[in-house]
């Protein structure tokens, strides 16, 4: 078991996931700060001054100045700007590998054309003879 382990782990489709999920990682955090940090602030600007990691509705029917406020009075929070957050940041990202995979299709090969048959059922047994054959091979028939 051990050597299968290790055969398997050493293929490189095992290392490119590793890495593709190590920098996959990397750059969500990228894209997190991208969105809470540079892109919404300028959105909550512009809606009146919206701050988004602070847009909120308490359930518990408190009224708190900051969501770390309803969190340490143990209220039941619907956190909207959180959520506003994470679904464009996961635009971005989706995005993103939207143009990784468009240009990696661009550097593969079309691949080739298939060659022209060149046998066809026999009509009467059904086999594959020649395209050019008169009498069928397995079961003599002569053929139109």
């Amino acid at each position: 078991m051990w050597n299968e382990f290790k055969t398997f782990i050493s293929r490189g489709s095992v290392m490119d996931l590793a890495v593709g999920v190590i920098i996959g990682a990397a750059f969500g955090k990228i894209v997190d700060s991208l969105v809470k940090d540079v892109i919404m602030p300028p959105i909550g600007l512009l809606l009146g001054h919206i701050d988004f990691k602070n847009w909120f509705i308490s359930l518990s029917g408190g009224t708190y100045a900051t969501l770390e406020e309803a969190q340490k009075a143990k209220a039941v929070t619907m956190n909207v700007g959180s959520f506003i957050n994470e679904v464009i940041t996961f635009l971005i990202v989706a995005f993103a590998v939207f143009l990784i995979v468009k240009a990696y299709n661009r550097t593969k090969k079309a691949p080739a054309p298939a060659p022209p048959p060149s046998e066809k059922p026999c009509p009467y047994c059904r086999m594959q003879i020649p395209l050019e054959a008169t009498r069928c091979g397995h079961c003599t028939s002569q053929l139109g």
